[in-house]
């Protein structure tokens, strides 16, 4: 995969967000430079789980949710009539707060993407084989599952659950990478471990992270994006908006005093 340049990867513009009559964005204009970590930190309820969601357009599975403004996805406007919501699916990975395996083999999880995808019907087993080592390499679990390929996926540790899941993602080649929480239900060596994956994919994708650790954001972020009531406060460099803050608001929340 070809490194990225500081193109932008994710773009909005002026974009507004409703749940029924409940506005949960408010006129949020961001640039999210490609093939970096970027953070998404704020109090519960602030609009960033919202805000992760709108660059797949999942927020719209779950009903009558209303958009207005631009989403650019690697410098396409997601709302353009000719954007397949599949096609940027593949492009804009998930992974969701808890491991959500599917209940199936490790092998057949690895997989399930490439099947649904691919046109032409069935794969090569070689070429599913090849695809399978590749992806449980890239995320640290070959050497310890290759002998287990067959084993179901939920009675893995979570730790393991929540590599797989991202495991999952890589056959189709995303170009971004969206967490939630990722982390949220491991114990500190699990955490660990996803941390140290997340730092080896640096560079060859670009990760929107939501997380309410403001340790693992300075740990593991180049940049952050601080949001309060569904607005977006402040966006800079993690060491910047950590000590160097421009808004109160955000020196508030870093400190302790809000949220």
């Amino acid at each position: 995969m070809e490194p990225f340049s500081n193109a932008y990867s994710l773009e909005t513009k002026g974009l507004n967000l409703w749940y029924g009559d409940f506005q949960a964005l408010r006129d949020i204009s961001a640039r999210i430079r490609g093939g970096i970590i970027t953070g998404l930190i704020g109090p519960s309820g602030c609009g960033k789980t919202t805000f992760l969601r709108c660059f797949n357009r999942i927020n719209e599975r779950y009903g009558n949710v209303s958009t207005s403004g631009e989403i650019r996805v690697l410098g396409k406007n997601i709302y353009e009539p000719d954007v397949c919501l599949q096609e940027l699916r593949k492009s804009v990975g998930m992974v969701f707060q808890r491991p959500n395996p599917l209940p199936l083999s490790v092998y057949e999880n690895v997989v399930f993407g490439l099947r649904i995808h691919s046109p032409w019907g069935s794969l090569p087993k070689a070429e599913l084989d090849a695809a399978v080592e590749e992806a449980l390499r890239e995320v640290f679990l070959w050497d310890g599952l290759k002998d287990r390929l067959d084993t179901p996926a939920t009675a893995l540790q979570l730790e393991q659950q929540q590599k797989l899941c991202i495991a999952r993602l890589l056959p189709l080649k995303p170009r971004v990478i969206l967490m939630d929480e990722p982390c949220s239900a491991l114990d500190a060596e699990g955490t660990k471990a996803i941390e140290d994956l997340m730092d080896s994919l640096r560079g060859r994708y670009t990760m929107l992270i939501v997380t309410h650790n403001m340790a693992q954001a300075r740990r593991v972020t180049e940049e952050c994006i601080y949001m309060l009531n569904g607005v977006l406060v402040e966006h800079a460099s993690t060491e910047d908006l950590f000590l160097y803050p421009k808004d109160e608001r955000t020196e508030a929340y870093i400190q302790g005093r809000y949220g």
